[in-house]
């Protein structure tokens, strides 16, 4: 059996061994992991799997429910360890893959791939530390034995972070409420910061992993939202919660610009922009099939037409992320987040488009609640406000075009 606490004490393995958390090495360097003949389809079972979890996904989204059916089909199809090689006990997909995967699956229920993506991308973050000789092993081999989901904060906490932390006898004592923590209620292991006022270094921010089943770990029931409804996004509660000095793996300067994201973001937002375009293309079929009833109406030619090229935008910018992210060879390098960021904008703004298309084709039907396409166009607004928003994303891109420190004014 896999442990990942030590008492009241979390100490991941592959955190211990990062002790020397000052700097993380960055290098563009990847270790060739060649695949063993036999290696999943694993866009081929998000098709098999997928119309089993759309039968599901209206019920689940009237009630803000959790699909832990869906969870559970996963696991037993070993979907958590899929990103992982299979050296390590995993599935072997590469980044293309898994992306191609949670695409599919989301074409049926967005919820469920919105929520899978989460814990899939920090997965291949890990799998990237991995292949850079970097400590995670010892996680990614937990994670395939026991089929182990991971929970982020990330991308609500991003730069500044939120929290208080206190420094006590051999570690420090947490207190933070966290949000937008998806696929919570199956969460194994919280992956999270919380800000640190540090006598030497001023304000910093600490990156630690902690148990969900730790003392002071409450996981809320109150993701209530207009789209995404059933990605068991929560909010999590960390109230006086002990972090080793052992259990963090990462100190940066707060509120600036650090080499872990140059990492993180290229892996991250390919996977979890695949999802929306998913429920795009899902919407899109939707609306060719009402239109069968309208072929004689000038005006809902014009109105596919505009769809498709709002459609095929979006396409062309998640698999232009893909392709930067070249299966983990990417650079890890600002230039190469700037031009996952500007991908990220495109897609969602064409995303946004194209299923409120699909609905004006549609017409009125679209709006009720037994409508499908009603639940997509709610789950395709989520996609806007991941980061960084449009105007950040052109504040970012605009200020690193000029020669300018992306985030930071000063």
């Amino acid at each position: 059996m896999w442990n990942i606490c030590e008492g009241d004490r979390v100490a991941p393995r592959w955190v211990v061994k990062a002790a020397q958390h000052e700097e993380v090495r960055m290098s563009s360097t990847v270790t060739d992991l060649p695949q063993p003949a036999g290696t999943p389809d694993w866009p081929g079972l998000a098709r098999e799997l997928g119309p089993v979890f759309g039968a599901r996904a209206a019920a689940h989204d009237a009630d803000d429910a959790f699909p832990v059916e869906n969870y559970a089909a996963l696991k037993e199809r070993k979907v958590f360890s899929a990103g992982i090689p299979a050296e390590l006990g995993g599935g072997g997909a590469t980044h293309a893959e898994l992306c191609e995967m949670l695409r599919e699956l989301a074409r049926h229920c967005g919820a469920t791939a919105l929520a899978l993506s989460m814990h899939t991308h920090v997965v291949v973050a890990l799998v990237w530390r991995y292949r850079q000789g970097l400590p995670a092993e010892a996680l990614l081999r937990g994670i395939a034995a026991e089929q182990l989901v991971l929970v982020g904060t990330g991308a609500s906490d991003w730069l500044d972070s939120t929290g208080r932390v206190d420094r006590v006898d051999g570690g420090y004592c947490v207190t933070a409420r966290k949000s937008f923590c998806s696929g919570s209620p199956a969460g194994a292991l919280l992956l999270t910061t919380a800000p640190f006022d540090d006598p030497s270094d001023g304000p910093t921010v600490l990156h630690f992993a902690v148990s969900m089943r730790s003392d002071g770990v409450t996981v809320l029931d109150n993701w209530r939202a207009m789209g995404m409804r059933a990605s068991g996004s929560n909010d999590v509660l960390l109230d006086q919660v002990f972090v080793p000095d052992e259990a963090v793996s990462l100190r940066r300067p707060r509120g600036r610009w650090h080499p872990f994201y140059n990492v993180a973001l290229p892996i991250a937002w390919p996977i979890i922009m695949s999802v929306y375009v998913g429920v795009a293309e899902a919407a899109r079929d939707l609306a060719v099939q009402s239109a069968q009833r309208k072929l004689d109406d000038s005006d809902i030619w014009y109105l596919m037409g505009e769809l498709d090229n709002a459609l095929v935008t979006a396409q062309i910018a998640v698999e232009s992320m893909v392709e930067l992210c070249a299966n983990l060879a990417f650079v890890p390098e600002v230039a190469t987040v700037n031009a996952t960021f500007i991908r990220k904008t495109i897609a969602a703004q064409a995303l946004l488009s194209a299923v409120e298309k699909a609905a004006e084709i549609v017409g009125g039907r679209s709006l009720l609640r037994s409508s499908a396409l009603e639940r997509m166009l709610r789950d395709v607004h989520a996609a806007q406000f991941h980061p960084l928003q449009p105007k950040r994303q052109h504040r970012f891109s605009g200020r690193l075009a000029l020669g300018l420190d992306p985030v930071s004014s000063d």
